[in-house]
C-alpha cells in the first residue's frame, strides 16, 4: 500500500490529498516544461534547443533556469560548439531526484483524480455534506 492510498476510514484523514511532495519550484508550467526536456537529455541541451523544445523567449528561458539553477537542480555550464558561444543545461543528480520524486507525487495525484471520476461516491451515513445545510 502506498502512503496516500486510502484505507477505510482513513481516507477522510487529515492532509489525505495534501501532496506534500509537491514542489513548488518544479509546479510552474515553463520550468516543468524545461525539468522534463531535461530528464529526457540526460546528457544535456544547449540553451537554443531547450528553448525550442519548452516554446520560450529568451529572457523567459533564462529566469526559469536561474530560479532552477539557485535551487541546485540544473547545472548551467559556458563553451564553445563549432566556434559559437554556447550555454549547455542539465540536470544535476539532485535534481533528477528530486524531479522523479515529484512526478510519482504526481502519478498519485492523478490517480487520485480519476478513481474519485470513475467511482459514483456514496455518501457515508452521518458525513453528508448537505445534510441540514441550506444556503446563506
Amino acid at each position: 500500500m502506498t502512503p496516500n492510498e486510502p484505507h477505510g476510514d482513513e481516507s477522510a484523514a487529515t492532509g489525505r490529498f495534501a501532496y506534500e511532495g509537491l514542489e513548488r519550484v518544479f509546479h510552474e508550467k515553463a520550468r516543468l516544461s524545461i525539468m522534463t526536456s531535461l530528464v529526457a537529455h540526460p546528457r544535456g541541451l544547449v540553451f537554443a534547443d531547450l528553448k525550442e523544445l519548452c516554446a520560450l523567449t529568451d529572457g523567459n528561458l533564462s529566469r526559469h533556469l536561474q530560479v532552477l539553477h539557485e535551487a541546485g537542480f540544473v547545472a548551467i555550464s559556458k563553451g564553445f560548439l563549432r566556434n559559437r558561444p554556447q550555454t549547455l543545461c542539465h540536470l544535476t543528480d539532485d535534481g533528477r531526484r528530486r524531479f522523479l520524486e515529484y512526478i510519482t507525487v504526481l502519478e498519485n495525484v492523478v490517480a487520485d483524480a480519476l478513481t474519485a471520476a470513475r467511482t459514483k461516491a456514496e455518501p457515508k451515513p452521518g458525513k453528508a455534506i448537505t445534510e441540514g445545510w441550506s444556503p446563506a
